[in-house]
């Protein structure tokens, strides 16, 4: 069965989509267009969208956007504005993946996965924040994942820009509020998308020690991954256009089941350890230190 179609309820609206060359963005990019709305195609490299302006050549526009490069940020933004005169949709998914233990990463490898994956996010969203406030509306998508949610094994630089993605977007969901503003952090499972593959990276100094204990070749499941990325673009659409947005959205039956042993392993150190959590606190009439 394949994805349900649907018809916009706001024609009107316009989406700013990063990495929309391929993956969730790709598949967002062309459900959205295929509704009647209007796409802001935030690429690294214009030409990898042209035949989605080509098709769509009155409601897709393109700006050019790499989001590790902070002098790009305003002018892309500004362009975006430019062009359809506001933005209502921002989707934060441009980002990319290390594959290593933690011993293996390099500072520079963890800094160049926290400059994509993390501070694109914050510096683009921080950028337009002003004219959602103005506008008093605005939803924005931040795209995370499972590992976002759950710790695990051979990813720990991607884990660590997913988890920081979700602290930001918890806390920026209370303090735009009451502008209107929705904030919906979307933790996808395994999907078909080049987030393995194309978009892999692995540490460059690799150890024997770990080569038993993480898994070295996730691209071995590229193209094996349950779950479609046109279904969960259409997840996302019925999102935005919910009376009650959800600030976590998971998708796939991995996800769901990863988190639920999170959450239950989570329960499990709280009754444990919660007498001695709460005996830290002052007893009555004691002097301070």
């Amino acid at each position: 069965m394949a994805a349900k179609s649907s018809v916009s309820k706001d024609t009107n609206r316009v989406w700013l989509i990063t990495g929309p060359s391929s993956g969730f963005g790709r598949a967002l990019a062309q459900a959205v267009l295929a509704r009647g709305e209007r796409v802001i195609l935030a690429a690294r490299r214009p030409e990898s969208v042209q035949d989605l302006t080509d098709c769509y050549p009155e409601r897709a526009r393109v700006v050019a956007l790499d989001v590790t490069k902070r002098e790009m940020i305003v002018p892309a933004v500004n362009d975006a504005l430019k062009a359809f005169g506001q933005v209502d949709v921002l989707v934060n998914n441009a980002g990319f993946g290390i594959i290593g233990a933690l011993e293996e990463i390099s500072e520079a490898e963890m800094r160049q996965q926290m400059e994509t994956n993390f501070f694109g996010v914050f510096l683009l969203t921080q950028a337009l924040l002003p004219h959602m406030r103005q506008r008093g509306k605005g939803h924005i998508l931040n795209v995370s994942s499972m590992a976002g949610l759950v710790g695990m094994s051979g990813v720990a630089a991607y884990s660590a820009s997913k988890f920081a993605m979700e602290g930001l977007s918890e806390s920026l969901a209370q303090e735009v509020a009451p502008y209107g503003i929705h904030v919906t952090l979307v933790e996808p499972g395994a999907f078909r998308t080049d987030i393995v593959g194309r978009s892999e990276a692995h540490a460059q100094h690799l150890m024997n020690e770990y080569k038993n204990s993480i898994g070295r070749a996730l691209s071995t499941i590229d193209g094996q991954q349950p779950g479609d990325p046109a279904r969960a673009a259409q997840v996302m659409i019925d999102a935005v256009e919910s009376d009650a947005p959800p600030l976590h959205l998971l998708l796939g039956e991995d996800a769901i089941e990863a988190t639920e042993q999170k959450l239950q392993s989570l329960q499990a150190d709280i009754q444990h350890w919660q007498t001695a959590g709460r005996e830290t606190t002052f007893t009555s009439g004691q002097p301070d230190a």
